[in-house]
């Protein structure tokens, strides 16, 4: 790489969201409305028996109450990069609370399931372009040296809003209804809104920049917006359905699948022809940005996979109710908060790959050692081994936001924001989506294994449960409860399966974290690493 190319500019503060105000309480005030985004991205499964039930339909049919959420955050976090230069930071953050708050409001307010997810697609609209606005404001507004503080300040939230999640929405809706898990989203988004209006500032650089842009003409990338609609919209579909409908032996299925690759490999194809694309994917050619990218999806991936299975085992395996399963997962909230601020004050100082490598390390481990696990466990046993799988979380996802945008354009931000979560949202759909059809999976084979010497020819079991009819003096009660028990265990041993698998592909990831580069040469800056 030719060393006389010139790096990229130097950080300052002209693109700063603080203006006079401090750059922390600018962090505390984005802070606001992710925590309301993150927490009603998990509270809202809770709910979904209690919704089927009030509005009498069918819970195959309440599960679209989520999945059109999804499909509609995949497809505006992608453009949110254009979007936020065409309509302004500021006014287009602003919009997205005000979109997100007003559809939380009518989805508390819903007759019917079609009224529902209308409002639920409004709220996705809403809830997707604010984590790329928060990340980029924070990376404009902090220098480098400060960005791991702002980052891990900021992840606070991002990480405890899913914990907190299963236990809100469990106590509200027993307590309350459900219509309560949006309506509390009311004072989060009202207080978001008074005081992004008080305390952040549009930059002059980002006015002026807007403003000639204008001038230029605004030439919208239509095709460009038609294929990420299809691409990813298909795609979120694909993933979030495809356990319910049996994979590939679905039409609908196959037909999303093809529409998926077709789109998406037209739209990287198409996107990188444009000289003003609505998603800019050329940032892919720093190299540094790249890995990123690759890490942040496999984090995504991981992550989410683990996360999503380890409070439904709670309370499929252990019996445990969506409060509890929200308070055993508490102390790892608890671990998060106390390590944080060290993975803040580490990262941007330290090589990267000495915290995100033994992060990933002692993850794997932590994940592992749910297998060890048995269907006796205590709720501090399993309140403590999610303490240890939880305690290196903030160092891998505040190093990565941190060393996300090195070597990158000032005004670029933006549009990188919006890779990263486009990313990761994808990784956390398939890890989900793996993650669950291992589950189903492994729970009939070993249902099958289990139940094949529970057969009224074997002496064993028939004597078994003549003695159980016996002491309950109900006949048959012996036979339901040895089945029901190989049931339970099948369940519990595929929940152990999911562990492993999930902790054997961490452990593979590793070595890539070898790539990663924290500072950067002149020539490194543009694709070559150090």
């Amino acid at each position: 790489m030719n060393a006389t190319v010139a790096s990229p500019p130097a950080w300052t503060p002209e693109r700063s969201a603080a203006g006079s105000h401090s750059p922390w309480l600018i962090t505390f005030v984005v802070s606001i409305a992710t925590f309301m985004v993150v927490l009603d991205s998990s509270i809202a499964n809770v709910a979904l028996p209690h919704i089927a039930g009030d509005l009498a339909i069918a819970p195959h049919e309440a599960t679209w109450v989520l999945t059109s959420f999804l499909v509609a955050n995949a497809v505006i976090i992608p453009i949110s990069g254009w979007l936020t230069e065409v309509i302004g930071r500021k006014r287009y953050y602003m919009i997205s609370v005000a979109l997100f708050t007003g559809s939380s409001v009518l989805c508390a307010l819903a007759p019917n399931l079609t009224m529902l997810i209308i409002a639920r697609i409004m709220q996705g609209i809403g809830g997707g372009g604010l984590a790329p606005n928060e990340q980029s404001i924070l990376a404009d507004t902090f220098p480098p040296e400060k960005r791991g503080m702002a980052f891990a300040a900021y992840s606070v939230v991002v990480i405890i809003g899913p914990i907190l999640g299963p236990t809100v929405g469990g106590y509200v809706t027993d307590t309350f209804s459900w219509h309560w898990i949006f309506l509390i989203n009311l004072p989060f988004g009202v207080l978001s809104l008074l005081m992004v209006q008080r305390f952040v500032t549009e930059p002059a650089i980002l006015i002026a920049e807007r403003k000639a842009r204008w001038e230029r003409g605004i030439k919208v990338d239509y095709i460009g917006f038609l294929l990420v609609l299809a691409g990813l919209g298909s795609l979120t579909l694909m993933l979030d359905k495809g356990q319910d409908e049996d994979w590939f032996a679905s039409n609908f299925i196959v037909a999303s699948a093809v529409l998926a690759a077709i789109s998406l490999i037209a739209l990287v194809v198409w996107e990188l022809k444009q000289k003003d694309p609505i998603v800019r994917l050329s940032l892919l050619g720093n190299r540094n940005f790249a890995v990123v990218i690759v890490i942040i999806f496999l984090v995504g991936l991981i992550l989410f996979g683990s996360t999503q299975i380890i409070p439904q085992m709670l309370q499929e395996v252990y019996g445990y109710t969506a409060l509890t399963a929200g308070l055993c997962l508490t102390l790892g909230g608890v671990g998060i908060l106390a390590v944080m601020p060290l993975a803040g004050r580490l990262a941007g100082k330290t090589d990267p790959r000495m915290l995100i490598i033994p992060a990933f390390v002692m993850l794997t481990i932590g994940l592992w050692h749910f297998t060890t696990l048995t269907p006796q466990a205590t709720f501090t046993d399993l309140a403590i081994a999610r303490l240890f799988q939880t305690m290196a979380l903030p160092f891998v996802f505040v190093t990565i936001n941190t060393i996300a945008y090195v070597g990158l354009q000032p005004g670029q931000t933006s549009d990188a924001s919006a890779l990263l979560n486009v990313f990761r949202n994808i990784g956390g759909s398939i890890g989900i989506s793996a993650s669950q059809t291992i589950l189903a999976d492994n729970t009939q084979f070993y249902q099958q294994r289990l139940t094949e010497p529970l057969s009224a020819l074997n002496p064993v079991f028939t004597g078994a449960a003549q003695s159980i009819d016996l002491a309950t003096g109900v006949v048959g009660s012996g036979q339901a409860y040895l089945l029901q028990q190989a049931t339970q265990q099948a369940r519990f041993l595929a929940y152990l399966d999911v562990y492993a698998a999930i902790a054997v592909f961490m452990a593979c990831c590793i070595p890539l974290f070898l790539f990663v580069r924290g500072s950067q040469t002149p020539a490194t800056a543009h694709g070559g690493f150090e």
